[in-house]
């Protein structure tokens, strides 16, 4: 599920925290912002954010593209440039780009620049855009920016104090300055991200704990989606691919002991239909 968690969490900030994202990529005299939910290509192939955004002094918003790497890696590049493409063929104009790459590993470098030729030379093009390697951020500049969305950044990037001392401050941040409803989904995410980084659970246990893991709708999310997924296994390893029609309806269903209910029936159903039955009752 660990995978999942970064996924979500960082799709979290994009959608739910991206002054912070933009403040990161330089952005001042931000207006307003809002996260687009791009209709530019299929869902599996999304950029990490597609982000518009007003700044003081312009009435036409201009369009932000985040892409969000755990690690510095070569595939960046590619899907940099694809996320590139599809949002200038949908708009008619090129966005803005940042990266946000979270975690150093190996000699690998996102350099913020790709070039694709033909292979008579006939034609080629190139894309440079912003990259952002937390770990060279100052925790210090975020934290003074004073903005509650910035502080899940903060246990990846740079600082001298010790850790459990930076990690406290997040918590308390979050506690004292989040909105209540949003209080308990940054204190999940910091704690996602602050796995990268420390494996050492004391630390991670100084941003909430598990008790914040368990009060966050996010998490609750991800962990109906992890049993969503297992479910639809069963059923494809006895039956085949489900229906759209199915795998919709299990898609809605949230609670734990429903999806537990339908795990189990899962594995003794007769056929596809009797569990669309189910699903239905």
């Amino acid at each position: 599920m660990a995978r999942q968690e970064f996924d979500k969490s960082s799709k979290y900030m994009v959608q739910k925290q991206a002054g912070g994202i933009l403040f990161l990529g330089g952005a001042r005299d931000v207006v307003r912002y809002s996260a687009k939910q791009a209709e530019l290509v299929q869902p599996r192939r999304l950029p990490d954010g597609l982000l518009e955004v007003y700044f003081r002094g312009r009435d036409e918003p201009d369009h932000v593209l985040v892409e969000i790497a755990t690690y510095p890696e070569k595939r960046v590049a590619e899907q940099v440039t694809d996320d590139v493409m599809l949002t200038y063929q949908h708009f008619r104009k090129l966005p803005e780009v940042l990266t946000l790459v979270l975690h150093p590993r190996g000699q690998v470098e996102v350099t913020g620049r790709h070039e694709v030729q033909s292979r008579l030379g006939w034609a080629s093009f190139g894309c440079t855009w912003k990259v952002v390697e937390l770990w060279k951020v100052p925790a210090e500049e975020l934290l003074a920016a004073n903005d509650v969305g910035l502080i899940p950044w903060v246990p990846l990037t740079k600082f001298d104090s010790p850790p459990e001392a930076i990690l406290t401050q997040c918590r308390q941040r979050i506690e004292q300055q989040a909105h209540p409803d949003d209080q308990a989904n940054l204190l999940a995410v910091s704690q996602v991200l602050a796995q990268l980084r420390f494996a050492n659970p004391d630390f991670i246990a100084l941003l909430g704990g598990k008790k914040a893991m368990i009060e966050s709708p996010l998490i609750e999310e991800i962990m109906a989606e992890t049993r969503q997924e297992t479910i639809l296994d069963v059923l494809r390893g006895r039956f085949g691919e489900p229906s759209v029609e199915v795998t919709t309806l299990l898609r809605a269903v949230r609670k734990s002991d429903k999806l537990s209910e339908l795990a189990k029936y899962a594995g003794a159903c007769p056929d596809l239909e009797a569990f669309r039955n189910r699903l239905l009752s």
